[in-house]
């Protein structure tokens, strides 16, 4: 059985890091207290909100993570634009907010222009996509600080303080929705690079695949974007809201457990999935290939489920109708303090994952 740990990945002490910068970073709020920028407390949150007054300013911070390895290995790199893009806005829009502005960082051993060209080109590509600009960004060259690229960005968001989503009318009987993903966005690809590694060698990325492309092609193959089409429901700032949506989660690293216990923090529920979208063809085989549990699947990749969100019964039908991108009734909120989700991978069953 393969799981993240083996493949150099501890959650445990990544979730006690996170906490550790968060104590230090909520150390800083009280020096703008009472100040233009002041920042409100919300830890668990998605993302950041800092006070601009009549508004909110909402920040996240991410990268492509080892998904950039799988690119190096095979030399194409004009998807992973999306894929960072993807990252900071999917998790910005969980607050309801428009993202207008991303910057990157790419830390590189050795600038190479072409690479460059093509990372940028796609990041462009999908900005556009997503009425997103890009004011600046930064190239350094650091030599054998990094073994390759490294690439990381911020997004800026816009969001008026009363459309602020924060999950605290959450109620059991609430419908859960999900928005289709076919891979593995940019998630959890240590362990994907480990099974592929294990199984075909550090050259396997070239070979063929089952699915008409190689093992390369058919990882990079871009994360969707659903900032765009939620917004066109939760509406751009200064644009009136088509419908209440109590709750999102992006389900990034941590897996559904991981990532929708964020959205229930404010309140004593839990979460049922008895109706998941099953991951594609291509997951289920990496699972296969890393005799990969269905309980470590759930908490290391999305499994079909890009992203989640919670809406009273009443409003779900309309919710569907308005979104353009796959999405459908996936589960419910319950009183039980517990997620519970009827998994869809290779050994299909029920699991319980409590607090």
């Amino acid at each position: 059985m393969t799981d993240y740990k083996k493949a150099g990945v501890d959650i445990q002490a990544g979730d006690k890091a996170s906490k550790i910068a968060y104590n230090y970073a909520k150390s800083t709020f009280a020096s703008r207290l009472g100040m233009i920028g002041e920042p409100v407390v919300d830890e668990g949150s998605f993302a950041g909100l800092i006070n601009m007054g009549d508004f909110y300013i909402v920040q996240s911070d991410d990268g492509v993570g080892t998904k950039m390895e799988v690119a190096e290995r095979i030399g194409k790199f004009d998807t992973l634009g999306y894929d960072l893009l993807a990252m900071v806005a999917d998790d910005v829009v969980c607050l309801g907010a428009e993202t207008i502005s991303i910057t990157n960082t790419l830390d590189t051993n050795k600038v190479d222009t072409a690479i460059i060209g093509d990372l940028m080109k796609g990041l462009a590509k999908a900005c556009n996509e997503q009425k997103v600009v890009i004011p600046g960004g930064e190239i350094a060259e650091v030599g054998k600080a990094v073994n390759g690229n490294v690439w990381n960005a911020t997004a800026v968001g816009v969001l008026e303080k009363e459309k602020v989503i924060t999950g605290e009318d959450i109620r059991p009987g609430d419908k859960i929705i999900a928005l289709k993903e076919n891979g593995f966005r940019s998630n959890g690809f240590s362990l994907v690079r480990y099974i592929i590694e294990q199984k075909l060698g550090c050259e396997g990325y070239s070979q063929p695949s089952p699915f008409g492309k190689s093992w390369g092609e058919i990882l990079l193959e871009p994360s969707r974007i659903y900032s765009g089409a939620l917004l066109e429901i939760l509406g751009r700032f200064g644009v009136e809201r088509k419908v209440n949506i109590k709750g999102i989660a992006h389900i990034t690293g941590g897996g559904i457990p991981g990532n929708f216990k964020r959205v229930l923090k404010q309140t004593e529920s839990g979460a049922y999935f008895d109706n998941l979208y099953e991951p594609s063809d291509m997951v289920k085989e990496i699972q296969k290939m890393g005799k990969v549990t269905e309980e470590e699947a759930y908490i290391t990749w999305n499994m079909g489920n890009g992203i989640m969100l919670v809406a009273a019964p009443g409003d779900v039908e309309k919710t569907l109708g308005l979104l353009s991108i796959e999405a459908q009734i996936v589960g419910e909120i319950i009183k039980e303090k517990k997620i519970i989700l009827n998994s869809k991978g290779l050994n299909q069953k029920t699991i319980i994952y409590n607090e």
